[in-house]
């Protein structure tokens, strides 16, 4: 098991860059993430939000910078002021501790939720198939979802396979998890019972970043809200205070036609 270093940041990004072709997407990213702390990241498309989130967990190769999760280089060693890109086992061995909650559910169909919350653990932690069941009942339970654990992703509604979704994240006991979007592929009306699960989790003390476009979310949950533009972090503060008087003119333009 990892050992948290409580003296430092979560997560701390210090200069990341990223660039599609010619298309700057993030252009020098400096954001810090306390240990149980719940970020909020608001901004409009194309903001370099999801892939910053995805720079996290090394599903996208930074060009610039550093990004560190719990003491670590992300995807990287360092050595002689140089960085060497670590193989995939090791990467993969450090996604371990970071869960990833998409806008689409990417459940496997064919499994039912049981299957799919217990998948992970069983093939990758290769734990034994008694307690990965027991482990996957427990959270399924968790995220309300206790009687639908035979069900197949087909039969359920899309609140109910995001629900899922979380529970197939958290089987493998991350220190953090980011959430990009995950409430935007859904009705309305299922919203709710998504974010539901979301607070619970922040209440237990999980570590959070999570792209939104749910603010009344990020005022009630969030402990810092940051919100982005062209690939760089424009505002950054305490949620209230950035939602009720933005001091940058281009997150005022933003809320005003948000809010």
């Amino acid at each position: 098991m990892t050992v948290i270093d409580d003296s430092g940041p979560m997560v701390r990004a210090e200069q990341v860059h990223k660039s599609f072709g010619r298309t700057e997407v993030l252009k020098g990213i400096d954001l810090e993430v306390r240990s149980g702390e719940v970020m909020c990241v608001i901004g409009p498309s194309g903001s370099g939000k999801s892939t910053f989130l995805r720079c996290i967990n090394h599903l996208e190769k930074i060009d610039a910078g550093r990004l560190w999760v719990n003491g670590h280089l992300v995807g990287y060693r360092e050595k002689g002021g140089k960085l060497y890109e670590l193989r995939d086992r090791e990467v993969s061995a450090q996604r371990r501790e970071i869960g990833m909650v998409f806008q689409r559910f990417n459940l496997f169909p064919h499994m039912t939720a049981l299957g799919n919350v217990m998948e992970a653990p069983l093939r990758v932690k290769k734990e034994p198939k008694a307690a990965a069941r027991e482990k996957a009942l427990a959270l399924l339970e968790r995220v309300g979802l206790g009687d639908k654990c035979d069900n197949y992703p087909g039969q359920l509604s899309g609140g109910q396979q995001q629900r899922v979704a979380i529970a197939r994240a958290l089987a493998m006991e991350p220190r953090l998890m980011l959430f990009d979007e995950p409430t935007s592929a859904l009705d309305p009306e299922l919203v709710g019972e998504v974010l539901d699960v979301m607070k619970s989790l922040a209440l237990d003390g999980m570590t959070m970043i999570v792209v939104t476009h749910e603010i009344g979310f990020a005022r009630e949950v969030g402990d810092s809200l940051v919100f982005m533009d062209d690939g760089v972090v424009v505002e950054k503060g305490v949620p209230r205070e950035v939602l009720n008087d933005p001091s940058h003119p281009r997150t005022q333009d933003f809320l005003s036609k948000v809010l």
